[in-house]
């Protein structure tokens, strides 16, 4: 079966600061797909190029070459102003759920506007059922934004994603923001939604607990390239790459003496990673 999305040797750069300065390249060449109702983590410390990729697919950065294709059309050839009716194959996620939502509007606003933008039919009814979906209360809808909790206003967050039923959804750090049990919540509802519409997502995070628990696939990024991809398992449990093998010793345990013993492996790693000439990750990601 053909890829729901296909990212061939994508580049993203930047013009330089100055007359004459070259451009600053962010994305070196990245190719990665997803399937219907798969979900692809993508890993890496702050600057990798994560975020950049789901931007790229999302046109909010500069495409300057490569393709992302999805339903046979090049998203990176589409301009950002002829987006609007791709809404219902593409939506987003942010990190952060405070400023994510328009604060001067109630959720049944928030909610309708894709509703009313795309002229679907009877949206007072879609919301109730997207309230529904997300277990949010039925009266929610003529409160604001600032009346509701962290994980909660997440729950907002993924409703109006999916109120346009997309196939495939970045999901943005969407946890990041979040504390340890309402992470949980939130992953929970994310793979309850999955089975039942089989939505795919694209989950960018740096956090390799969190990626193990919803992917299915994991791409890791390195300095605006993919160093590795494999299954979760493998990847979160016996990573081939010097660099994975870093991030991995990285995750934090909750068990202090486990802990210890994972700060130890870790120093070791660093000093054979050394020896064995491999310093591009042993500094970057130190």
């Amino acid at each position: 079966m053909a890829p729901l999305l296909e990212c061939t040797d994508v580049h993203v750069a930047y013009p330089g600061k100055g007359w004459g300065s070259s451009p600053i390249k962010i994305l070196k060449g990245v190719s990665l797909d997803i399937h219907r109702g798969e979900t692809v983590g993508l890993v890496g410390e702050s600057g990798s190029g994560k975020t950049t990729l789901g931007r790229a697919i999302l046109g909010f950065a500069p495409v300057t070459g490569g393709q992302i294709l999805m339903g046979g059309q090049d998203y990176a050839q589409v301009p950002l102003a002829k987006r609007k009716h791709m809404a219902s194959e593409l939506q987003v996620i942010f990190q952060d759920p405070y400023t994510s939502l328009n604060p001067a509007m109630t959720i049944e606003e928030i909610l309708s506007e894709p509703l009313v933008v795309n002229k679907v039919d009877n949206p007072k009814k879609v919301i109730g059922e997207l309230l529904e979906r997300v277990n949010l209360p039925p009266n929610s809808g003529g409160r604001l934004a600032r009346e509701f909790s962290g994980g909660q206003r997440q729950r907002i967050a993924i409703a109006r994603a999916l109120a346009l039923r997309p196939k495939l959804i970045i999901c943005d750090e969407p946890t990041s923001a979040l504390d340890l049990s309402t992470q949980r919540k939130v992953i929970d509802l994310l793979l309850e939604i999955q089975e039942q519409t089989h939505v795919a997502y694209l989950f960018i995070t740096h956090d390799l607990s969190v990626v193990r628990a919803i992917s299915h696939r994991i791409a890791v990024m390195f300095d605006g390239e993919i160093v590795e991809q494999g299954t979760a398992e493998k990847i979160t449990t016996d990573p081939d790459h010097p660099y994975t093998q870093r991030l991995l010793m990285a995750s934090p345990v909750a068990n202090p003496a486990e802990q210890r013993l994972r700060r130890t492996a870790r120093q070791e790693l660093l000093a054979r990673q050394r020896a064995e000439g491999e310093d591009r990750w042993v500094v970057a990601s130190a």
